[in-house]
């Protein structure tokens, strides 16, 4: 059920970087486009189904508040990640700074807060980063909400 979905969005993803490669998503070296992809998979598996989870009708408040702080954890986990590159774990903008941008940007919709302290400088400066890129603004639409079929949180596929 699931795993429809993110192979269908992961392959979506390649086709945009390979039908418009200027500027690519994927990085040209095949180590570095591997890693990639490894980040992409830990996000669509450790990240997506807490955001899918808390933005359910059918969610108690207990498991939300749970999933809440599950979350603020894998966004502390990358704030020094951060401070090593421009970009996640990268010196150019990837696909998975797409995805994260998703995920940062939902953050603020599901009541989630990070500490507002110096050593998250870093998540805020990516942040600002991400959110300034022209074709971030252009995915949002007139609602505020992103519009990119592969950062969206649609319904399952059923395989």
């Amino acid at each position: 059920m699931c795993n429809a979905r993110i192979e269908l969005s992961v392959s979506f993803s390649e086709y945009l970087d390979e039908r418009f490669p200027h500027p690519p998503l994927l990085p040209i070296y095949p180590n570095e486009k591997a890693e990639c992809r490894l980040l992409i998979h830990r996000i669509e598996r450790d990240w997506l189904p807490i955001m899918d989870k808390m933005m359910s009708s059918k969610i108690t408040q207990r498991e939300f508040e749970k999933l809440k702080k599950e979350l603020v954890s894998l966004v502390a986990g990358i704030v020094l990640v951060l401070k090593e590159k421009p970009y996640f774990m990268s010196d150019e903008f990837t696909l998975v700074d797409c995805y994260m941008s998703a995920i940062l940007y939902r953050l603020p919709y599901l009541g989630v807060s990070t500490p507002k302290s110096k050593s998250f400088d870093s998540l805020y400066s990516y942040q600002d980063k991400l959110f300034a890129r022209p074709g971030f603004e252009l995915s949002l639409t007139d609602s505020n909400s992103l519009t990119v079929a592969v950062l969206s949180f649609s319904p399952v596929i059923e395989s």
